[in-house]
């Protein structure tokens, strides 16, 4: 009897873990657009157009930077927004540009 009660709360904290781990997934793909007027976004430089950011305020910027080719782009090579850890629950453009870009590994 005991085996079997071990059993059934393993199983359920299977269970558990697994419906956490798919809902905080969905959370970040279905996530609202990043506004450039949002205050993290104006606090890192973000624009949804990396050919729209200021070259006198970020120097360091170049053309070729865009969120798709940032280690922290969460979306998959083609997908016009993703997730990023820097502004949770919301998509940033694949497109767009902030000054924590970090070279894709």
């Amino acid at each position: 009897m005991i085996n079997s009660n071990r059993r059934t709360f393993m199983l359920r904290v299977v269970a558990t873990g697994a419906v956490v781990s798919a809902s905080q997934t969905y959370a970040q793909v279905a996530g609202p657009k990043l506004e450039e007027g949002d205050p993290q976004a104006t606090a890192l430089g973000y624009k949804s157009d990396t050919t729209k950011v200021d070259a006198k305020k970020y120097p360091n910027h170049a053309a070729a930077q865009n969120c798709a080719t940032c280690q922290l782009f969460q979306g998959k090579a083609k997908d016009v927004t993703g997730g990023c850890p820097l502004f949770a629950g919301k998509q940033v453009m694949a497109t767009g540009w902030c000054s924590a870009w970090a070279k894709k590994a």
